[in-house]
């Protein structure tokens, strides 16, 4: 780590995913999953947070549809993304039409460069 890097929760969330790797939080004293990154359990105050990798699967819990003029990149999707492991999350899907993302419907994470940074977004899973 450089001396000027960032060290808080959120900063090393972004870092790990800056190298393409996905982690979220789990308690150590209440082993309940923590997310967004934080330095203190929400659910038991516990300050013992490790990083671990979730599945990378969830379904979504709601969705809507940004709408943006053709020339300023069409319309995109916005969700919330409930992962298996009970936390919930701001992405988009994408490999699927905006108004074809269903609330329940069942997604993996991926990580992707945007600009430079990670991030985190999913893909459809293939109906089983």
């Amino acid at each position: 780590m450089q001396a000027n890097e960032p060290v808080g929760a959120e900063a090393r969330y972004q870092i790990q995913l800056n190298e393409g790797r996905f982690l979220i939080q789990r308690c150590n004293e209440c082993d309940k999953y923590v997310f967004y990154p934080r330095v203190v359990c929400p659910h038991c105050g516990g300050a013992s947070l490790a990083w671990v990798e979730p599945k990378g699967t969830g379904a979504v819990y709601s969705t809507t549809t940004v709408r943006r003029k053709a020339e300023a990149g069409g319309d995109y999707d916005v969700s919330l993304i409930e992962l298996d492991e009970g936390v919930r999350m701001m992405s988009r899907v994408e490999g699927v039409a905006p108004a074809e993302v269903k609330i329940g419907m069942r997604v993996r994470a991926k990580v992707v460069d945007d600009k430079g940074a990670g991030l985190v977004v999913f893909t459809a899973e293939e109906a089983k």
